[in-house]
């Protein structure tokens, strides 16, 4: 393998294990959302609100509580359902990136490119760090997609 493969190579590879990461994140919120089928999940959210201190009638803690209010089992349950969905997604992604499969780099370009202009308009309507940085590493990620698909093109 030559140097600049080489370094593409492991810059997939990196690429996968953040999606690998992005993926079991949301699973771990998927279980997290099957936990509280059956529970009150109002009293529950007002609960952490007093526990943590804030103002419920500050604007996050509202919305906070606002969505808590109207978390039926049903949702809970879809909430849950998606977010296996999605998991499942991003890691057989990174597997396929991990091994450098075209169809996982071309996944990935497509999928990193749906959330720039919604990256952008947040940051338009919120400018700050974060969303900043989100922005770039996805524009990365999504130059890094097509250089190793260029350099597949050209092998």
């Amino acid at each position: 393998m030559t140097g600049s493969a080489g370094a593409l190579q492991g810059t997939l590879r990196a690429v996968a294990v953040l999606e690998a990461a992005k993926g079991l994140l949301v699973l771990a919120t998927g279980f997290g959302l099957l936990s509280l089928v059956h529970r009150d999940v109002q009293g529950l959210a007002e609960r952490l609100v007093r526990h943590a201190h804030l103002n419920p009638a500050a604007h996050y803690p509202r919305i906070f509580l606002e969505l808590a209010s109207g978390a039926t089992q049903a949702r809970l349950m879809v909430l849950a359902a998606g977010a296996v969905a999605y998991a499942l997604m991003r890691v057989v992604e990174a597997y396929g990136l991990w091994r450098a499969r075209g169809w996982a780099e071309w996944f990935a370009a497509l999928s990193g490119s749906i959330y720039v202009p919604f990256e952008l308009a947040g940051i338009a309507r919120h400018p700050n760090w974060l969303g900043v940085i989100l922005l770039l590493v996805n524009v990365l990620v999504v130059a890094v997609m097509l250089l190793a698909l260029y350099a597949r093109k050209r092998t």
